[in-house]
Order: C-alpha cells, then structure tokens, then sequence
C-alpha cells in the first residue's frame, strides 16, 4: 500500500499521478493513510486510507478501512450506498463503519465523531466509494463524463474495483464480496455479473469473487411497487375491503398505472391517502415536515433518492419532536468543513458542495429488473446475503421474497428466527442451488437501510454470514 501518516500530505503514489498522467493512458491512483480526522478525539484506533481512482474521465473518490480483526485473511467488501447518488460516507458513519456520530451531545459547530465498536470492520475489510460519478466527492474530468446510468454504474464500479486492486496487489488473494443497498441492487448485480464475465475473458487483474451483500435492494421494479400494496395491508395501513377491491380491479398489477384503467387508479388513488402521511423508510417513525410542502405524490424513484436537506429538524434526539433525518444533517456539516476535507485529501474545488445524497445527477434508469442476473449467478457457486427491515415501506420485504421465490431455488434451512443475545432478532431462511447459497434475513424493527436501525444486530448477522456460519 503506497501511504504516508498523518494528513493533509500527498505521498509517493499522488506525485505518481502527474507521471502518470503525462505518460500512461492507464488509472491513475492518489491514496493517503489518514491517522486524525476533525471531531474525533485522538488517533484513529484503525487503518483508514482515502484517495481517488481514476476511471476513464471520472475520479471516484474511496474510504479503505483495513480489518481490524486479521487484515491478511478477513474478506475484503466493497460497499456502496443507494439512492443512486447517496455517498459511501453514509454507510460508513451510519450503518457499517466504525465512526458514529455524538448526537445527543450536538449543540452546533463541527460534529464530534466517536468509535462505533460493532463496525462490519471487526471482521472485514472494507472499501467504500463514492458510485457513481456525482456522488459524494467523486467528480468527472469532462462534461460528457457526468452522464451516468444503471449500466455505466455497473460498468464503473467493476472497472474502479481492478484499477484499485492494480495498485493494492496485497488484497487480491483475499475473498471479495460486492455489496450495496437500497436503489443500488440494480447496479450492484451488474457489477457483479462483469466480474464474473471479466473472470471468464481472462481480465487482469482476476478478483477473487465469493459473493455479494444486498441491503433492501431495488431488483425488480414492477415487483417492488406491487409489494407496496401488499406490506400496506399486511401491516393494517389499509382496510380488508379496500385492500380486496383495488386486488379485483387491478387484477394484483398496480405498477404503471394511469387514469385510463378508471376503476384501478381510483381505488389506488384511496390506498395513497391512507399512507401518504407514513414515513416510507420506517413506518413506526414520524415523517419529517418539509420546509416547502410538495402536495404532489413523491414518485417511486424520488422516494428512493430523499434527502434531508429540504426538512425541518429537531435539534436533538430527546425531543418529541425529533426527526431521523436530524442524524444526516451532521454530515453535510461535518463533510463541507475545510478541515474535515484537508484531512480526507480531497482535491479542493471538485466538489463544491458535499451531499449526502445528490438529487441532481445526470442519471438514466435505463435497467428495470436484473432477476435474469440474479438466476445467472445460481449457476456460478456465489454466496449470497440478501436483508431486509421489516418496517421498511420503501422497499418492502414482501417484494424481496417474492423475486428470490423467482429463481426456483431449493430451501436447506426453512424459515426461522435469528438470535442476538438470545432475543430474536429476525427471520431468516437458506436456499441453495448449484453450489450457490442464499441466505435471506428479516431485521426486527428495522426500516431503510435496516443497519441504520439495527446496527449491532446486522453486525453480527454479517459476521456470521462472512465466514460462513448459520444466522
């Protein structure tokens, strides 16, 4: 690993990049080993690395947390977050990373960080980036570079994850999981079928794939908003009587449904009234109020990729009226610090204003399903780990067990539930095929992403998942 200690200096492999730059066509690559960050109390009790991998016109920008557990043999995961446009960052502080915000304590400045001691690092290592082009501090070089997609996502993230490894040769032996949530479960499962493919064609480097990782994942869209309606009766939020209607007149469709199917979109139009009010993410929270009310319903896609910068926060936790967006407002003050980005090595002026998720990328959803992959890579021996909350309305269970049912696996372990600490922590069942191994969990109580809920039991669902042990 190229590196220096400390912050704020270029090391060896950044002066590369000039070198690089001028005589090679191939990724450049600027990395930093960063022992102090702003807000956190003393050196960083683990090995954190930032820097940027040049792919094509676009500089994707990564945090490398090293094992803290056995950095030589633990997997290594590359993780991404959803949206598309929400920055790994968001996943790092908030759902698998060892860093965590004090907020009960925030009265206002720069956010204090403190260790998290059930990170998904205990047991791995992990690679956040920034995917794609737009996010977090990922920037392009030239304009036609900020044109993204599903399938240029996909593309990018395979070719960020060899150039990475083509100056981390140290970490090709060990076994690598793709991972990432929410609407990144499309892009995901193409990365992962070019891997395999780029495996298949002898494309170096080789990357050790074992397997991949999906929290709440987007799969199929049709699936998921017909799940909608589904979750919404199992969980009492419509009546008996209307749940049984709109099912006749839709006949179970109720994606893309327009006012020429008069009687469906009615009674679709009585189903959204009853949960228009609901926090989609976690329907036992508020809704946090927005600042400039939109009486226009949010479309499906828009509820994947919200923010928290248009809402009204409560400034802490134990008020009544606390909102769980008041957690993400501390990273848009914590990132856009000058200090805070001294101290990550970012390249000054790229990116102007951080955001945790930016609603304004150049982005076509050009890919509506990728069952097909997911049936492909039943026959390729992958271990996979698929999750959801169970209080999650924007990407419900019901739709994520339905696309598995999809793939005609056989069940080795039936539906059970899973233990923390000898308290159930969710329902999970095993399926194989081929060599190939699904687990499939439930998260108690949790919404989306459920380790934002359930921190410490996703931990130790994942540290059981990643080296092999029942859930």
């Amino acid at each position: 690993m190229t590196s220096t200690s400390g912050t704020g200096n270029l090391n060896w492999g950044c002066l590369q990049l000039v070198f690089l730059l001028l005589f090679s066509a191939n990724a450049a690559f600027c990395a930093t080993i960063v022992k102090y960050l702003p807000g956190f109390d003393g050196e960083l009790p683990f090995t954190l690395e930032t820097g940027y991998v040049t792919v094509g016109s676009s500089e994707m920008f990564y945090y490398f947390i090293e094992s803290e557990g056995n950095p030589k043999e633990d997997p290594l995961l590359l993780w991404y977050s959803g949206g598309p446009g929400c920055s790994a960052f968001n996943g790092l502080i908030y759902e698998i990373g060892p860093l965590e915000f004090n907020i009960s304590d925030y009265e206002g400045g720069l956010p204090s960080l403190s260790y998290y001691p059930y990170s998904w690092t205990k047991t791995a290592s992990i690679l956040f980036v920034d995917a794609p082009v737009g996010t977090g501090f990922s920037y392009a070089t030239t304009e036609d570079g900020w044109a993204m997609s599903d399938t240029v996502t996909g593309e990018q993230v395979y070719e960020f994850l060899k150039n990475w490894f083509m100056d981390h040769p140290q970490y090709l032996k060990l076994q690598l999981f793709v991972g990432a949530d929410s609407y990144s479960g499309i892009s995901a499962t193409l990365a992962v079928q070019h891997i395999l493919d780029g495996n298949g064609y002898g494309q170096e480097p080789h990357l050790n794939l074992k397997g991949y990782i999906l929290g709440c994942p987007r799969i199929d869209g049709q699936i998921q908003e017909n799940s909608k309606i589904i979750f919404a009766h199992r969980m009492a939020l419509i009546s008996d009587e209307l749940y049984k209607a709109a099912k006749n007149a839709c006949d179970s469709d109720y994606y893309g449904v327009t006012s020429s199917d008069a009687a469906c979109y009615e009674y679709l139009k009585l189903i959204k009234k009853c949960y228009k009010d609901i926090n989609k993410n976690d329907i036992l929270e508020p809704k946090c109020t927005y600042a400039s009310p939109d009486p226009v319903q949010e479309s499906a896609r828009r509820s994947l990729r919200g923010s928290s910068v248009d809402l009204i926060m409560s400034p802490v936790r134990s008020s009544e009226k606390w909102c769980h967006n008041f957690n993400y407002s501390l990273s848009y003050v914590w990132a856009n610090d000058e200090s805070v980005q001294s101290a990550l090595n970012v390249r000054r002026k790229t990116v102007r204003d951080w955001k945790r998720c930016n609603k304004s990328l150049d982005y076509d959803y050009d890919v509506t399903s990728v069952i097909s992959y997911h049936r492909n890579f039943t026959t390729k021996g992958l271990q996979a780990l698929v999750y959801n909350g169970d209080h999650d309305f924007t990407i419900p269970n019901v739709g994520t067990q339905q696309w598995i049912k999809e793939l005609n696996l056989t069940i080795v372990n039936d539906w059970r539930p899973w233990l923390v600490d000898g308290q159930v922590a969710g329902y999970t069942i095993k399926y194989s095929e081929n060599g190939y191994r699904l687990t499939y969990a439930t998260v108690k109580g949790a919404g989306h992403s459920p380790q934002e809920y359930k921190r410490r039991e996703c931990y130790d669902m994942f540290d059981r998942f990643i080296h092999y042990y029942p859930i």
